[in-house]
C-alpha cells in the first residue's frame, strides 16, 4: 500500500538533507537533523561528510549516543520493490560505528556496541556487540 507524501514536504526535506550533508560544523548539522527533520539522535554522535538520511521519512531514524556514522552512508526508511512498498524505522544502538559507504535498509535494528564494516549493505538486524561486514552481510559475535 502506497502512502502519498506531500510534494512540498519531500522537496523541503530533500533540500535540508542536501544542505546538511555538506555542513562542516557538526552541531549545526545535528540541529538540522533533529529540529528540522525530526530524527532522534543521541549525545556525542557524529556524522561524517555526505551521510544521506532517507528523504521521505527521516523522522523514522533513531540513533543512540556516542555513535559514528561514516562517510557517504545511506540510511533508508523506505523501499520500492517490484511487488511491494515498505516503510520501516531504523534504530541504531549506543556506541556503534557505521563504516564508510554503507547502506542501511528500511526496518533494520542495529544493536549496541556494533561495528559495521565499510561498504556493508545492512539488510537485517544486527545483535549487540557484533561485527557486521560485506555484501552479502556476515555477522560475527
Amino acid at each position: 500500500m502506497y502512502k502519498i507524501i506531500n510534494f512540498s514536504k519531500v522537496f523541503r526535506q530533500t533540500l535540508l538533507i542536501e544542505i546538511a550533508r555538506f555542513i562542516p560544523v557538526l552541531s549545526l548539522k545535528l540541529w538540522v537533523y533533529r529540529t528540522c527533520l525530526g530524527m532522534k539522535i543521541g549525545k556525542k554522535t557524529a556524522f561524517a561528510y555526505k551521510v544521506m538520511p532517507d528523504v521521505l521519512y527521516p523522522e523514522l531514524i533513531q540513533i543512540g549516543e556516542n555513535c559514528v556514522i561514516g562517510y557517504n552512508t545511506t540510511i533508508l526508511t523506505h523501499e520500492f520493490l517490484v511487488s511491494e512498498y515498505r516503510i520501516g524505522e531504523v534504530v541504531i544502538g549506543n556506541n556503534t560505528l557505521i563504516g564508510a559507504n554503507s547502506t542501511i535498509l528500511a526496518g533494520v535494528t542495529i544493536g549496541k556496541n556494533v561495528r559495521v564494516g565499510a561498504g556493508t549493505v545492512v539488510s537485517k538486524d544486527i545483535p549487540d556487540n557484533a561485527l557486521a561486514f560485506g555484501n552479502p552481510m556476515q555477522i560475527r559475535l
